[in-house]
């Protein structure tokens, strides 16, 4: 591994985590495994294969490039494609088997051209209902009455139905239950229509769990996957985080008191002082807004100073430290851990936006039981990483 910076990824939290919410749903759910960006940032095809090891029934991406690359790779398991795709690469889905999500008559009508009745193949297809989300979906009846003649050629299966929810991670359910009385209400025209449809479903990681009786035919499990999920509203299962992340110092200083650092002058110190500079920045996803935030050195915490730059950042060191010291930005060191949590609240997102985001100069390091994990999440040498991985 030639990267100063690296994530260590268990497989086996990802493995145990889809564990836990399987034993979680009645027996005749089925799961999907969302492996879309990157697995969140995981690795697609390592969240894939633990997802299938821990019994995924379906996998899901949100792109046609991603299914291709798992195609590629060697999975065998039916995968959806959560954004339409261009009706001019139906024949490309046909080929690897893919299930596509349709929104529209019109998508159909374009895609009749590149897939004609007598071709051979049946096109496999979920039907996405927007039931409050405002993303992509039919809202009308209309809609789905054009869409119908269509869905009822014989040479289409429509292997689902479904929609999303936009609060199921808030503590106030109100606008969740009106996408659930809205869903259930498209779902009768989909049953009048006399179409056999194989799965519905409406819930992902979130409401998966608050919400067991919501899990329908299937579930998309994405977040929860990796460990991410509303805990404070949830007390069916513990889920850990699947990722945590490391760097070293590549250079220490001694700070005089009055001088400055970072661009635009953006730290002044107030003291004598010893500064770090750590070998990641906003180009890998560790983005500005970080600033303020602290890292872990030597199992104290130390914060993060001056404005991060594209490829580094700098913090303010607990004492003299030396170069290729430790430095860890999520996780555990000594008795002190930084949580995706604590760093999503500090800037106002979403944990899995900060994983997702992880650049591709982060190099990723899998281990495959949890006493690796546990090895790898409190190291205390780089050399010890450095000789492992080589």
């Amino acid at each position: 591994m030639l990267s100063d910076t690296w994530a260590d990824i268990s497989l086996s939290r990802i493995r145990e985590n889809m564990r836990k919410i399987r034993k979680s749903l009645p027996d005749s759910v089925k799961l999907m495994a969302v492996v879309k960006a990157n697995g969140y940032g995981h690795g697609d095809l390592e969240s894939a294969a633990a997802a299938e090891q821990a019994g995924a029934d379906y996998l899901a991406v949100a792109y046609l490039e991603e299914a291709v690359r798992l195609r590629d790779a060697g999975m065998k398991l039916p995968i959806l494609v959560l954004t339409p795709i261009r009706p001019e690469r139906t024949p490309l889905a046909l080929k690897l088997d893919l299930i596509l999500t349709v929104t529209s008559a019109h998508w159909f009508a374009e895609a009749r051209v590149f897939k004609p009745y007598s071709s051979a193949g049946k096109l496999r297809v979920h039907v996405k209902l927007d039931t409050g989300l405002g993303r992509i979906g039919i809202r009308s009846r209309k809609e789905w009455e054009e869409l119908v003649p269509w869905l009822s050629a014989e040479d289409v299966e429509v292997d689902g139905f479904y929609t999303h929810f936009a609060t199921a991670g808030q503590a106030d359910t109100a606008f969740l239950e009106r996408q659930t009385a809205r869903f259930v209400e498209m779902k009768e025209w989909a049953v009048s229509s006399g179409l056999k449809i194989r799965h519905y479903h409406c819930a992902g990681s979130a409401a998966a769990l608050r919400f067991p009786h919501l899990a329908m035919d299937m579930v998309r499990i994405g977040a929860a996957m990796y460990g991410f999920y509303p805990e404070q509203l949830v007390r069916s299962v513990k889920l850990e985080p699947a990722l945590s992340l490391h760097s070293r110092l590549v250079h220490v200083k001694k700070l005089a008191k009055g001088e400055y650092l970072g661009y635009d002058n953006s730290y002044h110190a107030e003291e004598d002082e010893w500064i770090g500079t750590v070998p990641i920045g906003y180009a890998d996803g560790w983005t500005q807004r970080m600033q303020g935030t602290e890292v872990l050195i030597e199992g104290r915490r130390a914060p993060i100073v001056g404005k991060i730059c594209m490829d580094q950042l700098m913090v303010k060191l607990p004492g003299p430290c030396s170069e290729g010291t430790l430095v860890t930005l999520i996780g555990l060191q000594g008795e002190q851990r930084i949580t995706f949590a604590e760093l999503a609240a500090h800037i106002g997102i979403v944990a899995q936006e900060i994983s997702a985001s992880l650049g591709v100069r982060v190099a990723r390091i899998y281990t495959d039981t949890e006493e690796d994990h546990a090895k790898w999440d409190n190291q205390i040498r780089w050399s010890e990483v450095e000789q492992a991985v080589i």
